[in-house]
């Protein structure tokens, strides 16, 4: 079907394409009456605003692009409904890329973005990520830049987190006020800073309640996912044998480490009590149900948007913008596996 164009509306009423353009944005200088009559046309024509010329136009392309490590997570889902749905408010089309916690992957991503010329981009920092030399050449081409959960504090740029170190203190403590003296942390990779903050939140709820750090509790698991719970539960078991609580760096790795124990006869939380942290909606669903910090997904991908569209709107009319930081609250919530 031949695309409908202004001219083809300017003919069929025998008026200029000037009008017609002019009534279709409401000017003043444009009677009601053909306004009504070009919008009439419009309609009947089926016309459609050719977006690429508008965006020419407008030197904006409309459309935003956000790095995740992973879309399967539910708390970066959560993350993608909050974006989604304040961009659509504001007329942007959000292009959603997965790093799979590559470095080279994400790199390569930025690169691309930037070549489409997206009006701004959002990212959570994959977990292989060390050198942000191609982040530093987005703020170099002065395309707004947001990070939100895993960031570096290396960037000077506009970043949505919670109080990692906070809340695993947070999570930690209840253990120990639940009677737990010998408690193991299964943390994430070595790079990504929440995870560093996770273990030190970790290892200061310790210290400050009189509980010497043993860094044979401590295990790494790389994809912070279900098999790296079980893994590491199972490692647990055969390193030691007076555990009785485990601080868990996502919901996923503990649920990982209650079926192992599930299967052994191992009663949670009599003979071990177990932490998450997330609130994926499956930790309310398993046996036990497991306790776990609630990290404000859906809350962070709206307040990452809207932070994006400030400094978008900013540069649209040639001003200067401040980054900010914005620390979302968490909140402990308390189930039956502690």
């Amino acid at each position: 079907m031949k695309e409908v164009t202004l001219k083809q509306i300017a003919e069929n009423l025998g008026i200029s394409i000037t009008t017609v353009s002019k009534a279709l944005k409401d000017y003043p200088d444009v009677s009601k009456k053909t306004k009504t009559l070009v919008k009439q046309e419009a309609k009947k024509l089926r016309y459609k605003p050719n977006v690429f010329a508008v965006n020419l136009r407008t030197r904006e392309s409309k459309t935003v692009g956000l790095i995740i490590p992973e879309v399967v997570h539910h708390f970066f889902s959560s993350v993608i409904n909050g974006i989604i749905e304040q961009a659509e408010k504001k007329g942007y089309l959000v292009i959603i890329l997965q790093s799979n916690e590559s470095y080279k992957l994400e790199k390569k991503q930025v690169d691309l973005l930037i070549s489409k010329r997206v009006d701004g981009i959002m990212i959570s920092l994959a977990n292989k990520t060390v050198d942000i030399s191609h982040l530093k050449r987005v703020k170099e081409l002065e395309v707004p830049l947001v990070m939100f959960d895993k960031i570096s504090k290396l960037m000077d740029c506009s970043k949505i987190i919670i109080n990692d170190r906070e809340a695993a203190y947070t999570a930690t403590k209840h253990l120990i006020d639940s009677g737990c003296k010998r408690i193991a942390h299964f943390r994430g990779a070595l790079l990504p800073q929440n995870s560093i903050d996770r273990f030190l939140g970790y290892k200061k709820a310790l210290e400050d309640h009189g509980i010497t750090y043993d860094s044979s509790l401590v295990y790494i698991c790389e994809n912070v996912d279900y098999e790296d719970g079980i893994n590491a539960a199972k490692k647990l078991l055969e390193d030691h044998d007076d555990v009785d609580g485990i601080f868990a760096i996502t919901d996923l790795a503990a649920i990982g480490a209650i079926s192992v124990f599930n299967e052994r006869g191992i009663r949670v939380p009599d003979d071990i009590s177990i932490m998450g942290f997330s609130n994926w909606f499956v930790s309310s669903a398993i046996t036990p149900s497991l306790s776990t910090v609630d990290q404000p997904g859906y809350e962070m991908g709206v307040k990452t948007f809207k932070l994006l569209y400030k400094e978008m709107k900013a540069r649209r009319k040639n001003k200067e913008f401040e980054p900010k930081t914005v620390e979302l609250e968490t909140r402990l919530i308390k189930r039956n596996s502690t």
